[in-house]
């Protein structure tokens, strides 16, 4: 996945839905043209700082005058050209929103898109009702009188609510997260994965790593516990939140770290529900799992063993008073965002300003844009391609993906070291690569969420327990590797390797990174490397483990293999060597599998621009060749600032390298080098043998 941070037949449907809506209005205009920014079609040779030696800090050199002249805003923890994007984004979903036919039929997407944001912007009526629609939760939680019934609460949270898309994606608050997907060892069937949870800071190092900085966070989470449950008016609340706290610290200390949660082999657990049982003592499971609505299902997919029993033994031998205040706390954290202001602002307190650093809370109608998002995305997914992403750009950019595809086949039957058996597979599942654009095939269905104007709370609990149900419901079914994971409102991409299947949303596929009206060196440099990157993603060290169908089976020779594992190795001890901060290093392990498909997408993507051409040599435009434009145009993609505090959390917590040293990696492509007269004593320079070259 690329953290920056479709098809012609769903035109009727698309036509439909606009005779349902009124005229928005005119479009409102990316500011990247807008503006003027980037040269209004083009890189932006303003932001360059040329004092800096490309050789030396090619990110830098591509980036240093805009990083000077430009400041993260105070509602967000970082700054760059993918959060303007989400910027715009937002606006255009909101002008959307805000349009959609609020006097439609009460069960239609336009109205309970309408119901959803007015519920979450009504900030006096939120107030009005305080603490009350929190009032059943936590009625229900201290009713919980025995083993049995805290078993069945704690059920009766599990969510597939597992953030498969980001930096925490192995991280719910709940005591398991729950994930629905494809069987790693039978890809025609779904299964149930059960992942570890139970912590509501982002990873088990906040409770355990005795650095000053996490000491001062769990100060931080302590006072953030108190005052929710002051909030609440329970008594003694410090004494609540200090047990809460010392639960969360031993849930952490039976949680496997993050190179083992992330390694399939590891993670590929099928047990029985007998099993389940047997292994994971502690935990009243009949009950866990019909409060769960899955006592019929007869095995699962374990993820962290050793967390699920440990976890399981701590819901046996904690005290019941401790698990009920753990919920109760968990619920009003949880609720936070929809009750009264000051639960919160204790909310963004801990959640964005002590974990990430941001100064200031977004605007209450940018919060309601992501809470309609997270509802209610595809629905409107639908407004905002109508508007937004038109049949041109969705034809240019599958373009785009032949393209890539075709220079990946090519570099696959380039490879001297790869056997003949290898190659064949590895063009096997580039064939079967299921690629979408802009949308999905098949828009979802929300006839089942129930939305009630003014229940700002009840609408984000049916929403959940609707996503739930939704999941619940592939269980028993072919599975559906159409699906998308995503929003066509979402600034990102991602690959599904189980899946063999990737999603590219229409809102990362506008200027600056994808441009009709500049040179197609800058988009294979920007959109284009995007695009290399998942494509590559397939084949790095965890697709490389799974082939065509999605079964879980390595399908190279053990000396392909080898070969594979050693430019792995030395790509990991490039990143090892990047020190953001002092003393504070860059993990090359933790974020080996995107460092691969970062070299192995931007050389898919070079050699595409390459052939695009015909033979012929780009025109140099702004001054730059057209091997320049195509670089730089990649460092640019990766602009990027965050506040220390969001930098450093994402050094633990994320499977990206920052952004600095992904847009340097352009040192590992042989091209590079002429087109900046790159010299051998320069900092980022590389031998020919030293540079990694995956694919």
């Amino acid at each position: 996945m690329r953290l920056r941070f479709a098809v012609s037949t769903l035109m009727p449907v698309l036509v439909a839905c606009a005779a349902m809506h009124p005229d928005p209005g005119p479009p409102i205009p990316n500011p990247f043209i807008a503006n003027g920014a980037n040269g209004a079609h083009g890189v932006d040779l303003a932001g360059l700082d040329t004092a800096v030696l490309a050789g030396d800090d090619f990110f830098g050199y591509a980036n240093g005058a805009w990083l000077k002249s430009h400041e993260i805003p105070a509602d967000r923890s970082s700054y760059g050209n993918s959060a303007i994007l989400d910027e715009v984004t937002a606006k255009r979903t909101a002008d959307l929103i805000q349009n959609a036919d609020a006097n439609g039929g009460g069960g239609s997407d336009a109205r309970k898109i309408s119901d959803t944001y007015a519920s979450f912007l009504d900030e006096a009526g939120i107030e009005a009702k305080g603490l009350a629609p929190l009032q059943p939760a936590l009625a229900a939680i201290a009713a919980i009188s025995d083993h049995a019934t805290l078993s069945a609460a704690l059920g009766a949270t599990l969510r597939a609510d597992v953030d498969v898309l980001n930096a925490t994606s192995l991280h719910t608050p709940n005591l398991f997260g729950l994930w629905v997907a494809q069987d790693l060892d039978d890809p025609s069937r779904y299964s149930p994965f059960f992942l570890q949870g139970g912590l509501l800071l982002p990873d088990r190092d906040f409770y355990l790593d005795p650095a000053p900085r996490m000491l001062g966070v769990r100060k931080n989470f302590l006072v953030y516990l108190t005052t929710l449950f002051a909030l609440a008016g329970t008594a003694r609340p410090q004494e609540k939140a200090e047990r809460v706290l010392q639960l969360e610290e031993k849930i952490a200390r039976v949680h496997v770290g993050r190179g083992d949660s992330e390694d399939v082999e590891k993670g590929n657990n099928h047990w029985t529900r007998a099993q389940l049982e047997e292994r994971a003592p502690g935990l009243d499971w009949s009950s866990y799992l019909t409060a769960a609505r899955l006592e019929k299902e007869p095995g699962f997919v374990v993820w962290q063993p050793a967390a699920i029993v440990g976890i399981s033994k701590l819901v046996k031998d904690e005290p019941l008073s401790v698990w009920k205040e753990f919920l109760e706390a968990h619920a009003l954290d949880r609720a936070a965002p929809y009750l009264p202001k000051t639960f919160g602002d204790a909310y963004f307190g801990l959640h964005s300003h002590t974990l990430n650093g941001t100064l200031q809370q977004r605007e209450r109608w940018k919060r309601a844009v992501s809470v309609v998002d997270g509802s209610l995305g595809e629905a409107v997914g639908k407004l905002y391609v109508e508007k937004y992403f038109p049949a041109s750009e969705k034809a240019r950019a599958e373009q785009m993906v032949q393209n890539e595809l075709a220079a990946f086949a090519k570099r696959i039957d380039a490879l001297d070291w790869m056997a003949p058996q290898t190659k064949e597979r590895a063009k096997a599942k580039l064939q079967a690569l299921k690629v979408g654009v802009g949308y999905p095939d098949k828009w979802r269905d929300y006839s089942d969420l129930a939305v009630v104007r003014g229940e700002a709370l009840g609408n984000a609990e049916r929403a959940d327990s609707f996503e739930y149900q939704r999941n619940l419901g592939k269980l028993g079914k072919a599975v559906d590797r159409g699906e998308w994971v995503m929003n066509p409102q979402l600034v990102n991409a991602v690959n599904l390797p189980a899946m063999n299947a990737l999603n590219f949303p229409a809102a990362i596929l506008q200027p600056p990174d994808f441009d009709p009206e500049r040179p197609a060196a800058m988009d294979y440099g920007a959109a284009g490397a995007t695009i290399g990157h998942e494509i590559s993603h397939s084949f790095d060290d965890q697709g490389a483990l799974f082939d065509a169908s999605g079964k879980l089976s390595n399908w190279w020779t053990k000396e392909d293999f080898a070969h594979f594992q050693a430019s792995s190795r030395a790509l990991v001890a490039q990143f090892d060597a990047y020190q953001p901060f002092p003393g504070v290093h860059v993990n090359g392990k933790q974020t080996v599998s995107e460092n691969i498909a970062d070299v192995a997408g931007l050389a898919a993507a070079f050699d595409a621009y390459r052939l695009s051409l015909n033979g012929k040599e780009a025109k140099v435009v702004q001054g730059l060749t057209g091997d320049q434009q195509f670089f730089v145009s990649f460092a640019q993609s990766w602009r990027f600032k965050a506040r220390e505090a969001a930098a450093r959390a994402r050094i633990i917590t994320d499977g990206h390298a920052p952004a600095e040293y992904r847009a340097d990696t352009v040192r590992n492509l042989d091209a590079w080098y002429p087109a900046f007269n790159v010299s051998p004593e320069q900092k980022l320079a590389l031998t020919p043998e030293q540079r990694v070259r995956v694919w």
